[in-house]
């Protein structure tokens, strides 16, 4: 197995706003919460499911795939999104997405969907479901890595730091975690709610191999993620700083877009700024 092909910068950056019109699409029409929260995350998601991991979407439980959770399961829609793009399911199973009895709630629910690796979306429980995922690994003496996608406001949550300590006690160096640190909770600023500075020195503290990028830089992400494992015993962390609602001027940076619903005009004029009109 091996990551998607030869795709340019120029080619994932068009995957890129196709998939953020989706998002904003599926808003619209099933009137679902967190836009805000997906947008965000869409550069990550394209660069890891594009670029680095080495899965087979027509394979998605070969035993030896790398794996992906994504633990902020309130930005399902952009995993949806990806997955049938990256040729999971047929594009059309995301006409189902949040209607009664659709395999795609709004939040993802266990093996919901080929690639969907776990129920998420209770804040803090990602992490150490890849860990567990990256340790039995390890037993089974099998090579794949295990990449975890969390908020920044997930840092919160004490769940997260036991699975921070324990990961590098065991040399879990299989376990790479990525933060979409779009600065936002629902509530309020992340740093303002609970004292996250400094992150990535924190990260470090624990034991872990800490990066800090922009992530929505996909040349910088692809290359860092590409080095990962870094060939020491620990895991490793990305920072990635994000802007939520990114790509859509009118929702960046707004908080208000993590419960608002884009309306008829609203998308229309998200899909001209996506040029997809």
């Amino acid at each position: 197995m091996k990551p998607a092909g030869d795709e340019n910068i120029q080619q994932l950056n068009r995957i890129a706003r196709e998939i953020r019109g989706m998002l904003v699409e599926m808003s619209h029409r099933t009137g679902s919460a967190h836009l805000g929260s997906a947008l965000s995350c869409v550069d990550i998601l394209v660069a890891i499911y594009w670029k680095i991991l080495s899965i087979d979407p027509a394979a998605p439980d070969d035993p030896l795939r790398d794996r992906f959770i994504l633990s902020k399961g309130h930005a399902a829609t952009a995993l949806y999104a990806t997955l049938a793009k990256r040729g999971f399911f047929p594009m059309e199973l995301l006409d189902t997405y949040a209607r009664h009895g659709s395999c795609l709630a709004e939040h993802p629910g266990p093996r919901c969907a080929p690639g969907v690796e776990a129920a998420t979306g209770s804040l803090g429980h990602g992490l150490s479901l890849g860990l567990g995922m990256a340790l039995a690994g390890r037993i089974q003496d099998q090579s794949y890595n295990v990449y975890v996608l969390m908020s920044d406001g997930e840092c919160n949550e004490g769940s997260v730091w036991e699975a921070a300590m324990f990961a590098p006690a065991q040399h879990i160096h299989n376990l790479i975690a990525v933060i979409d640190f779009n600065k936002w909770q629902a509530t309020g600023r992340s740093r303002e709610v609970m004292a996250l500075d400094p992150l990535k020195q924190k990260w470090e503290a624990f034991g872990w191999s800490a990066y800090e990028l922009n992530g929505h830089d996909l040349p910088e992400l692809i290359k860092t993620l590409k080095d990962l494992p870094d060939g020491s015993s620990k895991p490793a962390v990305v920072i990635a700083h994000t802007v939520k609602g990114k790509g859509i001027s009118f929702m960046e940076d707004d908080n208000n877009w993590h419960y608002r619903i884009p309306t008829a005009e609203e998308l229309l004029k998200a899909k001209k700024e996506l040029r997809l009109l």
